[in-house]
Order: C-alpha cells, then sequence, then structure tokens
C-alpha cells in the first residue's frame, strides 16, 4: 500500500472527476434595493466607494493618522471629550460585549432595565460575563420614568447599570439625560448602548454622565454593520486599565497583570485601548475598509453638522409618521418617547403581514420589517436613517405601500400617505 502523500497518491486524486465551476462564481451582483427597515439601511454612495480605497499595512503611517482621524470625528458624533473613543472590529453587538465584558468583573451586580428585545440582549451578555443581573421591565412601547430607575439603584446597589437609548424592536427611545447623574450619585457605572440611535436622534456623552457608551454604523450613521464605535470616560477607563493583561509575547517589562483579567481576548479593551493608543500593542489586524467606511460615516456628520443630521432625521421620521397616519394606521406604543428614525405600525387585520411585506420587496424593491417576540406579526417597522432620511425615500416608500395595501382590501384614502408626509415637509419649508 503506498503511503498518504505518495506518488501513487497523487496520481489517484488527479484521475479523480473534478467538480464544474460552480454557476454563481460570478462577480457578486445584489438587486437593487431600498431599505426602508429598522436596519441595516442603504448605505451613503461616499461610503461604499470609501470601502473601495487601497489597504495599507496597520502600522502605515497613513492607515495610523486615519485611525487617529477617525477617533476624533467620534468624539464629535458622540459629544465627548474622551481620549478613550475608538472603533471595537465587529457588528454593534461586538461593541456591547466589548463594553460590558471588561467593564463587569465576575460577580458584580448589573442593573438592566428591559423594555424591549435588546434591554434582554445587555442582560444575556452581562449573564454571560459572570454578573449577578437584575433586570426591571416595562410593557413594550413604554420608557422608564427616571425616578424608577433611581428605585431599583437603591435597591439593587449595582455596579453598573446598562441602558439601551433607542430600542428597534418597540421603536421606543429612553430618555437619558437624569440617568447619568443618578449613576454618579449612587457610585455606579453607566453603559448605554446607542446602536440604533447615535447621529438620528440626540446624545450627549459628556454632558449626560455617561461612562461607556457603543452604537453600529448601520443605522443612522449610514454605514454598513461591522465596526463598532465606542467613547468610555476616564473613570471607565480606570476599571478597565485595573484588569490588563497584555499577551505573552508582546509583553513588557513592566506591564501590569492582574488577577481578575478581562477573559475574552478579542473583546479586552485594556489590550485595544493598546493598540489605538500611543504604544500601538498589536492586538489584530485592523479592519481597513471598515475604518474607511466608518471614518466616512463620522465624517458626513460633521460636514453636515450633526445638530442638522439629527434634524434631518427628526423631520424624516415626522414625514413618515404622519405619510402611515394618513394611510390610516395606528402607530404602536407611546410616540411621544418614539424614536426619530424608526415607526412601527399595527398590521391591518386581515392583512398576512409577512406576505404584503413579501409583495413591497418582490414588486417595489423596498424592504420594511416586522418585530420580534410579542410584536412579530402584529406590527411592521419602517424605517427613515442615515442615507435615506430624505423626501424621496419617504414619499417613494408611502406609494408602495397604498398600493400593496389595496392590493389587500384596505380601503385607503388615494395618496393620503403622501400628502400627509408632503405637508409635513412644506411646513418645514416654510419655517425655514
Amino acid at each position: 500500500m503506498p503511503s498518504v502523500g505518495s506518488v501513487a497518491d497523487t496520481h489517484s486524486v488527479k484521475d479523480r472527476e473534478m467538480p464544474d465551476t460552480p454557476q454563481f462564481a460570478g462577480p457578486i451582483a445584489p438587486p437593487a434595493r431600498l431599505l426602508m427597515g429598522p436596519g441595516p439601511i442603504s448605505a451613503y454612495p461616499s461610503v461604499l466607494a470609501a470601502m473601495s480605497a487601497p489597504l495599507v499595512g496597520q502600522y502605515d503611517p497613513f492607515m495610523t493618522a486615519a485611525m487617529g482621524e477617525t477617533q476624533e470625528l467620534y468624539r464629535s458624533v458622540w459629544a465627548t471629550t474622551n481620549e478613550a473613543t475608538l472603533l471595537v472590529d465587529g457588528t454593534s453587538r461586538a461593541g456591547i460585549e466589548a463594553a460590558m465584558i471588561s467593564l463587569i468583573r465576575p460577580g458584580d451586580r448589573v442593573l438592566v432595565p428591559v423594555f424591549g428585545r435588546f434591554g434582554h440582549l445587555l442582560a444575556e451578555i452581562a449573564e454571560r460575563a459572570m454578573a449577578e443581573v437584575h433586570t426591571i421591565e416595562v410593557p413594550w412601547g413604554q420608557v422608564f420614568p427616571a425616578s424608577v430607575i433611581e428605585q431599583a439603584i437603591l435597591r439593587v446597589k449595582p455596579a453598573l447599570l446598562g441602558l439601551v437609548q433607542g430600542d428597534t424592536s418597540t421603536t421606543m427611545l429612553q430618555p437619558l439625560d437624569e440617568i447619568g447623574a443618578l449613576c454618579a450619585k449612587h457610585g455606579v457605572l453607566f453603559y448605554s448602548d446607542a446602536t440604533a440611535s447615535l447621529a438620528g436622534n440626540p446624545f450627549e456623552a459628556d454632558a449626560w454622565g455617561l461612562d461607556a457608551a457603543t452604537a453600529g454604523l448601520q443605522k443612522c450613521l449610514g454605514g454598513p454593520s461591522g465596526s463598532s464605535p465606542i467613547t468610555l470616560s476616564e473613570r471607565a477607563v480606570e476599571v478597565i486599565r485595573s484588569r490588563s493583561r497584555v499577551e505573552a509575547g508582546i509583553r513588557e517589562e513592566g506591564d501590569a497583570e492582574a488577577s481578575d483579567f478581562v477573559r475574552s481576548n478579542y473583546f479586552d479593551l485594556g489590550m485595544i485601548l493598546d493598540y489605538w493608543g500611543p504604544r500601538r500593542l498589536n492586538h489584530h489586524t485592523e479592519a481597513t475598509s471598515m475604518l474607511y467606511a466608518a471614518r466616512e460615516c463620522a465624517r458626513i456628520v460633521a460636514m453636515e453638522g450633526r445638530d442638522a443630521v439629527i434634524a434631518r432625521h427628526r423631520l424624516a421620521g415626522d414625514a413618515m409618521l404622519a405619510g402611515v397616519r394618513g394611510l390610516g394606521f395606528e402607530a404602536f406604543g407611546d410616540v411621544g418617547h418614539k424614536m426619530s428614525n424608526v415607526v412601527a405600525v399595527e398590521i391591518p387585520e386581515g392583512v398576512p403581514g409577512d406576505e404584503a411585506r413579501g409583495a413591497m420587496l418582490s414588486d417595489f424593491g423596498i424592504e420594511i420589517g416586522t418585530s420580534f417576540g410579542p410584536l412579530h406579526g402584529r406590527v411592521w417597522r419602517i424605517g427613515t436613517m442615515g442615507y435615506n432620511a430624505r423626501k424621496d425615500a419617504v414619499l417613494t416608500t408611502l406609494v408602495a405601500l397604498e398600493a400593496v395595501l389595496r392590493r389587500y382590501g384596505v380601503a385607503v384614502a388615494p395618496s393620503g400617505g403622501v400628502e400627509a408626509a408632503a405637508d409635513v415637509y412644506a411646513a418645514s419649508s416654510a419655517e425655514a
């Protein structure tokens, strides 16, 4: 018998019939889509262009300069002076996990107010970080008064409060402006997940007393999923640094070795800070194209003006809300606390929700979303964010939605949605 790798064995492999080239092996060619769901959304054209820029080495002076520029741009987006403002390579969930696993020591008490699916996610990640997790809940479609959160802080005495700002599962926007002062008063670290809300709704990291906040590109920032902006206060950095551990192989004399080091290597923010900081200690190979995308997302906000971008989202959201009401929809939840960039509407009785969404996609190339858990099949979620927070995208979506509703026998006022939305835009122009 010939041994493995022998001439005879090689010959037998060569003689085998090789499969034909797969028919799908041509260049990728996605269909044209207008993504008007709760995210991801259609990216800004300049973001897509930035992603096609040539790659450079991770320590090339151009690369390190681009990293520094990106940090400065995101300080503006977050409204912070935090030096520790950077990117975590990965989707928005990577940023969430990096923040929580780096700030939570095993056995820490963590309080998570839950008002939708993504509050449950924070609790899940905290549990995996071996925290003692405590939750409080309100019905989906509502938010928490600051007084209720303070009562829970007094009862639980947590080391960290984890709070979603905008939960797209319910479209609710949790007020944060009073929470930071409460956390500081009671010695609690304050972390917020702003994945779905940053750049489309007000967010004031310093003024509101955030210790840590994370986001993603695929919502109001108008980019692809795959990079997570994060900002950390000095107090948060102190906690992270107290858990420092540098990998063998790059460890230098004098590097601290904490006994309660962060149990994830990839999500250890101490090592990521060293990678982005002056030491440039190797941690992973930076996702160059995603860095370019993240930089361009933040550059767009800076060039248009952060307040102007937030106002554009508010106007598009107001127009879409008026439009769906003009079509006879009832908005879900406490509209007074709705996110600017997404609205949930009750699906009319007798309309097969998923089938109708499928018709929007197949016939008009427009994607809208349903929701999760108790809201799946009950509501549609329609987003107006990033590049799609604009008049033509709003009106086009309403025209298509009207046509689909008629197909399923819903009595709709002719052009009722478009006219109501157009009136909002006209009123805004008149005020300007």
